[in-house]
């Protein structure tokens, strides 16, 4: 899993890079990957409408739509299996009309 650094120290080390320090200087000196920052970099131009993208408060609801989607389909699955093994069939919308 990915080592999750608070948005201070990023902030910070786009400060430093932002500064004139070279990427690779600040990644070494930090004991962090040159692709974090250039990630980071990247994200901060698109949070701030320099480069188009999908912004920061975006992607986190889109990640949460995803994984809210995902356990919804799941839990239909489940139903759908459900009324297989009990011979009911059921319209996706509650209806009560069998399918036929």
């Amino acid at each position: 899993m990915p080592r999750s650094y608070p948005p201070e120290f990023r902030r910070r080390v786009l400060d430093l890079v932002a500064s004139g320090r070279k990427i690779a200087e600040v990644a070494t000196l930090l004991r962090i990957s040159e692709q974090t920052i250039y990630v980071w970099r990247r994200q901060y131009l698109i949070d701030t409408g320099q480069m188009p993208g999908v912004p920061s408060h975006e992607q986190s609801e889109l990640t949460a739509a995803r994984k809210r989607i995902a356990e919804l389909e799941a839990e239909l699955a489940v139903h759908r299996r459900a009324s297989e093994l009990l011979g009911e069939t059921t319209s996706p919308k509650g209806g009560s009309r069998p399918s036929e």
